[in-house]
């Protein structure tokens, strides 16, 4: 096993690494991993050539892909010719990151039909079937979260990575958790995670939870972060703090204050989300954001 700090690898490293090297070297990097989420079916900022690619040059360790339909694999400005199957590994090939991506845990009790862009389909479903398909395809990291209205409550989340884990084992790190309410208004705001949906979703086989950042979701503050992050690693979690409330195109002053907040509340990764451009956080955001954690080493 790669025994290395996420900060220490090469390329090379990274696409050798199994879940347990992989969680390994994102604890022992001390809360200076960057993940920056970007959306499969938007034109590209820079026309030919992918945002995920585009976050990687400004510090992006890890690339989380939203929208991302395992029955129909698309990611805007890969090279034509790219067979479906192989959209994730070439992605990997591209950029030599870590390549993740998002599944929805839809409760049928909140499901909402809508024809916005975050409208559910089938191959975006939180389902063990997807699941497999995407690590096939050669995705190392699964988050099941939630896009905004298509009702993706707690409840749904826990009993989706259990499934998921069953189906995948060990063969990919799963994060779970909500950025915001994603459709269930009862579980936004400062009820939108509990200390025991957090024992609850590291039980069920949750390797990392996902929190809202510090100052991005009412409620949520410093210490109320770091009481949430203090309870998924005394459950043998890590945490991810996560920007999903259109912060990502906020200031860069502000992106900074998130940032050390989200270290100074204890998180072992820190993700920016997709919006600010239509499809990812503003460029200069990713990168104040990097070295907000990290600094500048020549």
């Amino acid at each position: 096993m790669i025994n290395k700090r996420f900060l220490d690898c090469y390329s090379s490293d990274l696409a050798l690494m199994n879940k347990k090297a992989l969680l390994y070297a994102i604890r022992a990097s001390e809360g200076r991993v960057m993940v920056s989420e970007s959306i499969a079916i938007t034109q590209p900022l820079l026309n030919n050539v992918t945002n995920a690619e585009l976050a990687a040059s400004q510090g992006a360790d890890i690339l989380l892909i939203n929208m991302f339909d395992s029955e129909n694999p698309q990611i805007q400005g890969l090279p034509a010719g790219v067979t479906p199957e192989q959209t994730l590994h070439e992605l990997q090939r591209l950029t030599g990151r870590v390549i993740g991506v998002n599944l929805e845990a839809v409760d049928p009790e909140f499901a909402c039909a809508h024809d916005d862009i975050w409208k559910m389909k089938p191959g975006r479903a939180a389902t063990s079937e997807n699941a497999r398909k995407l690590v096939e395809m050669g995705a190392k990291i699964l988050v099941l979260t939630g896009n905004p209205n298509n009702g993706v409550s707690n409840r749904a989340l826990g009993l989706a990575v259990e499934d998921i884990r069953k189906e995948v084992g060990n063969s990919a790190v799963l994060i779970t958790g909500k950025m915001h309410g994603a459709g269930v208004v009862r579980e936004s705001g400062s009820t939108i995670i509990s200390e025991e949906d957090v024992v609850w979703f590291a039980s069920q086989g949750a390797d990392v939870i996902l929190l809202p950042a510090p100052g991005t979701v009412p409620g949520m503050s410093q210490q109320r972060v770091a009481s949430l992050i203090d309870t998924a690693h005394a459950h043998g979690a890590l945490a991810m703090t996560t920007i999903g409330t259109s912060q990502e195109g906020a200031d860069i002053s502000t992106i900074r204050q998130i940032a050390l907040m989200s270290k100074m509340a204890g998180a072992d990764l820190h993700h920016i989300g997709d919006t600010g451009y239509m499809g990812i956080a503003l460029p200069e955001n990713i990168l104040a954001y990097s070295i907000a954690i990290r600094g500048v080493r020549l």
